[in-house]
């Protein structure tokens, strides 16, 4: 329905299209605010994730370098080889120990007994 010549007044139509496009301008303006905290806090924290990887690495090196002074160490009481087998074995049993004990930490992720049977017992009063 148009509006009548020399009537002010608009249609309920042309009304909700207005409400339409002032929406999607409202939620373009908001993505675009969003997008920009987003921006600014990722290059604040690039810094620091780059900081965090150096640490990282030179925090392997040391581990490499103690195991290798180590293997040293021990070569000079049982021989190269079996000082070399001997700290990659024991550095292997640590690894190994670590990781299961990150993947048991892991499992907290999908939620413990307690949690799932809360879900449970909510989703029957339902």
């Amino acid at each position: 329905m148009a509006p009548r010549e020399g009537n002010d007044e608009t249609s309920i139509g042309d009304l909700f299209g207005r409400l339409a496009e002032d929406g999607r301008a409202f939620v373009r303006a908001e993505a675009g605010v969003y997008k920009a905290i987003a921006a600014r806090r990722a290059g604040k924290a690039r810094n620091g994730a780059i900081a965090i990887a150096v640490a990282f690495l030179l925090g392997l090196g040391a581990v490499v370098t103690l195991l290798v002074m180590a293997a040293i160490a021990l070569a000079l009481h049982v021989g190269p080889l079996l000082a070399g087998l001997i700290v990659a074995a024991v550095a292997s049993i640590i690894a190994f120990l670590l990781v299961r004990y990150g993947a048991d930490r892991m499992k907290a992720l999908g939620g413990d007994s307690e949690e799932k049977a809360a879900l449970a017992a909510a989703e029957r009063k339902e």
